[in-house]
């Protein structure tokens, strides 16, 4: 057994694509040396961060939440099971907050595309003026009804 993967070992390991991989290493997700013909070799603990980045985003986690977590871990090492509790910890908050929103959605389905117009006396994603604009990109207001409508 060799003691390094190659870009493609690792990807075939990991269920995940050699660009994915390529991507990931761009983010800092994993890491890798090279060899004097330039290519890369990965540590066998990539495939236990890969498997965290996999995780986490089936979760639905940004890979910047992502990132985050594995950058309080030394460089190239592999997350043990006190990391992930510590991980899991921190992203049941994210997760159970994307539920909220999720079933908000849900019990408001109905009522915003029922009508087939999108009433924007009655819609929550009404944006006028652009008043949500300072908030970010994407709907803002799935919950409450926006200031002034």
């Amino acid at each position: 057994m060799h003691p390094e993967l190659s870009i493609g070992e690792l990807a075939a390991r990991a269920g995940v694509s050699v660009p994915t991989i390529r991507f990931y290493e761009s983010l800092g997700l994993v890491g890798s040396r090279r060899t004097v013909g330039n290519q890369r070799r990965f540590e066998r603990t990539a495939l236990r961060r890969l498997a965290v980045i996999g995780a986490g985003r089936r979760v639905g986690l940004s890979l910047a939440q992502i990132a985050a977590a594995l950058g309080e871990l030394p460089a190239g090492s592999a997350p043990t099971q006190a990391d992930w509790t510590s991980f899991a910890t921190g992203w049941r908050q994210l997760v159970d907050a994307r539920i909220a929103e999720l079933q908000a959605l849900r019990a408001d389905l109905d009522g915003c595309i029922g009508c087939g117009c999108l009433s924007l006396q009655r819609c929550q994603l009404f944006n006028r003026d652009d008043e949500a604009a300072g908030e970010g990109p994407g709907a803002r207001w799935l919950r409450q009804a926006p200031p002034g409508g």
